[in-house]
């Protein structure tokens, strides 16, 4: 008669003394790679379990794939720090932990004053066979009407509200960082007295530009 499967434990939580870092459920860790030169895989801890004894420590993950690991490959929309929540679900060693990370909301993201290394973000589920994610469709901005990337800078105008990528309406992002108001074209057209105010805004910038150049030479 063969040995019966050994009987094992749900812990609350576990220690890793490899980075000296306490793990429970629901938090987000990065894990060695296959090979060493890929990037650190990102995943949620679902469950931690260990033998009867403590030790041989698994841990049940959700894995958050990188947009390059996705059926689509990478965008242009997507940011450098963003992930998606698979419907992939694993069981690895503890080990293969090498450290803790925060997975932000997209709102949440946006509003940090600094990103560091082990800070993502997350707005989509992705389904690892179809390639479908969840929700399908996001917002839209500017002349381009591609998603917005947290990596690129934009001006918002102060009509419509929309948000604008520098290279769309033909300005540098030096330029657009020194405007103190900014009114789309369609704003402009709507409405000829914003145009007034947008050549003001746009005399002062150019001074503001001459200034800096000079302040350069």
């Amino acid at each position: 008669m063969g040995k019966g499967k050994a009987p094992r434990r749900t812990l609350d939580s576990y220690t890793l003394r490899n980075i000296n870092k306490t793990i429970k459920a629901g938090d987000c860790v990065l894990m060695r790679p296959a090979e060493r030169s890929k990037p650190q895989y990102v995943a949620r801890i679902e469950r931690i379990v260990a033998d009867a004894r403590g030790g041989n420590v698994k841990v049940h993950v959700r894995w958050y794939y990188r947009p390059e690991e996705s059926i689509g490959g990478r965008r242009q929309f997507h940011g450098s720090k963003e992930v998606f929540l698979s419907d992939h679900y694993d069981v690895q060693s503890a080990d293969t932990i090498e450290a803790k990370c925060t997975v932000h909301s997209f709102k949440s993201y946006t509003k940090l004053d600094a990103v560091g290394n082990d800070d993502f973000f997350c707005r989509f589920e992705y389904n690892s066979a179809t390639g479908a994610f969840n929700p399908d469709r996001v917002a839209v901005y500017c002349k381009c009407e591609m998603p917005y990337n947290p990596d690129d800078l934009m001006v918002q105008c102060e009509g419509c509200s929309d948000w604008f990528h520098p290279a769309c309406i033909e300005m540098t992002a030096e330029e657009v960082k020194l405007l103190d108001h900014y009114f789309c074209e369609t704003c402009l057209s709507e409405d000829p007295k914003k145009l007034q105010n947008s050549l003001a805004s746009s005399v002062d910038l150019d001074t503001k530009v001459d200034a800096k150049k000079r302040r350069r030479r």
